[in-house]
């Protein structure tokens, strides 16, 4: 299956693998979401990379780092 976007998540507040699991299992939770990659930046700007085969609005993916933990959404790109 061919992705057609690609959207990054600037993250703050994740600290370890845990809150990598988290926010992966939200994310992936989201209808179209076909993976996703969290990588930890400890005590800095961690990221998210969501493959998706359609566009998810901003208000969908800060909703599922909401419910993930207490975690900061610093930007959104695509």
């Amino acid at each position: 299956m061919a992705f057609d976007r690609t959207i990054e998540l600037d993250l703050k507040g994740l600290t370890c693998g845990h809150c990598v699991q988290h926010v992966t299992d939200e994310l992936t939770a989201l209808d179209g979401v076909d993976n996703v990659v969290v990588t930890l930046n400890k005590g800095g700007i961690s990221k998210a990379v969501v493959y998706s085969d359609h566009d998810i609005a901003d208000d969908q993916l800060r909703e599922a780092i909401d419910e993930a933990g207490n975690y900061t959404v610093e930007s959104i790109s695509r």
